[in-house]
């Protein structure tokens, strides 16, 4: 749940700056700080930007945050910028208030934090959660900043994005609109921390650091080499964290290896459990290579679209990696192009959502959905998402290795690969830098050639035909994987992925690239349950349904379709031992164990996709 590196106080000083840019009637801002007042006698470090010679009044746009809300500049000096840059500008140029606010127990607030604090107080009044904090902070805005207009939005880019979903439940009458971007929903079923059950250990190890070392700063993970691939694997089973460099001070990982189910704990948390409609007009941004949270806006919104009576909740998914439309252009993403600056589409978007819910300025009609088609690399507005006209069609893994929509005619076909977890397969290509690291590629690695693996003898290709023409596909992806294992326990990883033309004549550095469509993991022990794990049974086929989400994109002519199966995906997810233990964070060395997995391909268990097509 982090945007950028360096660390925040740059991202906070790239938005600030934008909300100096001086037009006819605002020429800059003025800083002030106050530490505004909970219910419970709490208070909370907020830095209020407001608008100088305004010449009316002004809402205000809020962002909380763990990350820190303060800016390097005296307080009640105005500030005016050198430059433009970032995401604000268009809506400082016009006059708001800006809000930024530290969350309970970090930085220059009081108080205790508590990584995605449930919402107490749905069931308990007398407690707070960030959903009575935003509205003691807007109660005390209200009353308390001058040239006020009586309105407030909230947005925030991830764990800012999770605090703006809160704000949404039970809000303060002045609180307007809400636009959650990037924000996790549920952190065991497919967010930061886990996926589908499987935990995601290099960034559960160093986020968890990150943000619980040290309250009052954001802390990095002392490695000791810059690979850390080999330190990663080095470490071992996982009960060594705690013995050798936690020592039980990180609340965050201590309930990772308490809570290795889908038990009470997460559920609480899970914004899935609490938050059912939409009680005030919902944006919800996401990125279809999202590296953090692609799963919580897509999530998200479909459980709220499922109530939405009124027509509040809408969604916008992009090009983008995790808070990619923060940036000036977000015209690609490693070395995949997308033709246009869709940061600035987005920028003029949110201008328009927040000038209409929150100053009254234009039609206020809004798409349910805006979605980017990457391929064609052009925006889509959608009046459901995904879109009810597509079609669902079975792309089936061949015995050959090949894939077609034609059902596999022959019966006791299969392929089959040796998954080690002494050698896992990575994740990316090496190094594996330090998440948030100098020279880290987290960024943009959803994006990166799949061709540093696919050779791998333990990762399973299947690859169609070159196609004779584009092919569309919007909408769910699902993974139906027929697969048997000789352990009593493995993971399943499911790549879907566009394989570029041999000679690719509009680029050739690009001839044969395989780039990564969507992409997720399955632990096998939750196949028929999160709350309750079983093994498997070794030899035995068995059908496991992985959700790969929501994509827009189009296959162009003379590319090809390829499906990969791999069993590790190292150190992004851990190393499952596949001899089935109680708790994995409890796993000995001598419980990993080389397991054969079989792949079904052939008339009777047939392993396919669901592809949903737009003809």
């Amino acid at each position: 749940m982090k945007v950028f590196k360096p660390l925040v106080l740059l991202i906070l000083a790239i938005q600030i700056t934008n909300a100096f840019y001086a037009q006819d009637s605002i020429s800059a801002y003025t800083k002030h700080t106050y530490m505004i007042p909970m219910r419970d006698g709490i208070k909370l470090f907020t830095m209020v930007l407001t608008p100088n010679s305004a010449k009316q009044a002004s809402p205000f746009l809020i962002q909380r945050t763990p990350y820190g809300a303060d800016i390097p500049s005296p307080n009640g000096d105005s500030i005016i910028p050198l430059q433009i840059m970032g995401s604000l500008k268009a809506m400082a140029k016009e006059g708001y208030i800006f809000v930024f606010q530290d969350m309970r127990g970090k930085f220059k607030s009081q108080g205790t934090f508590e990584m995605t604090r449930p919402l107490y107080h749905l069931t308990d009044k007398t407690k707070t959660d960030e959903s009575t904090d935003a509205y003691d902070a807007i109660d005390w805005l209200l009353k308390n900043i001058p040239n006020n207009s009586g309105k407030a939005g909230i947005n925030g880019v991830s764990y800012p994005g999770y605090l703006a979903l809160d704000a949404s439940v039970d809000p303060h009458p002045a609180l307007k609109a809400s636009s959650p971007q990037a924000s996790p929903a549920d952190m065991f079923l497919g967010d930061d921390f886990h996926h589908n059950g499987a935990f995601r250990l290099s960034y559960g190890f160093e986020y968890s650091y990150l943000v619980e070392n040290d309250a009052a700063a954001n802390s990095d993970f002392p490695f000791p080499k810059y690979d850390l691939y080999d330190w990663y694997l080095q470490l071992g089973s996982l009960n060594n964290v705690n013995e050798k460099y936690y020592h039980n001070r990180l609340p965050s990982w201590n309930d990772f290896t308490k809570h290795p189910n889908y038990d009470w704990f997460w559920q609480k948390a899970s914004t899935l459990k609490s938050i059912h409609k939409a009680e005030i007009p919902m944006m919800h941004v996401g990125g279809y290579f999202d590296q953090e949270d692609l799963n919580g806006p897509q999530v998200q919104y479909a459980h709220m679209e499922a109530q939405d009576k009124s027509n509040k909740n809408f969604i916008v998914l992009g090009p983008w990696n995790h808070g990619g439309w923060e940036g000036s252009s977000a015209d690609s993403l490693g070395k995949i192009s997308f033709g246009s600056k869709t940061a600035e589409w987005f920028h003029a978007y949110e201008k328009k959502w927040f000038d209409y819910w929150l100053k009254g300025k234009g039609d206020g009609k809004f798409e349910e959905a805006n979605c980017f088609q990457t391929g064609t690399n052009v925006w889509k507005s959608y009046t459901t998402w995904p879109p009810k006209e597509a079609s669902i069609q079975k792309l089936y893994c061949q015995p050959n290795n090949s894939a077609s929509f034609i059902k596999p005619n022959k019966p006791e076909t299969n392929v089959q690969y040796i998954s080690d977890p002494a050698h896992p397969v990575p994740y990316r290509a090496l190094p594996i830098e330090a998440t948030y690291g100098e020279g880290s590629r987290w960024y943009p690695w959803q994006t990166e050639d799949q061709r540093f693996v696919s050779t791998r003898p333990d990762v399973a290709s299947f690859t169609m035909d070159s196609l004779t023409e584009d092919l569309t596909v919007t909408g769910k992806i699902t993974a139906h994987i027929y697969a048997s294992s000789t352990g009593s326990d493995a993971d399943f990883i499911v790549k879907l992925i566009d394989v570029y033309p041999n000679f690719n004549k509009s680029d050739l550095s690009m001839s044969g690239y395989q780039l990564p469509i969507t992409m997720d993991v399955l632990r096998g022990r939750f196949r028929k349950s999160f709350e309750t794990p079983s093994p498997l049974v070794p030899g035995k086929a068995e059908e496991f349904v992985i959700d790969l989400h929501t994509i827009n994109h189009s296959f162009l002519k003379g590319h090809k379709i390829m499906v990969q199966i791999q069993s590790t995906w190292f150190p992004l997810i851990d190393r499952n031992p596949q001899k089935f233990v109680p708790n994995i964070f409890e796993a000995n060395e001598n419980d990993f164990i080389k397991a054969t997995q079989t792949i079904h391909c052939n008339n009777v268990l047939a392993s396919y996709l669901d592809l949903p097509i737009i003809k």
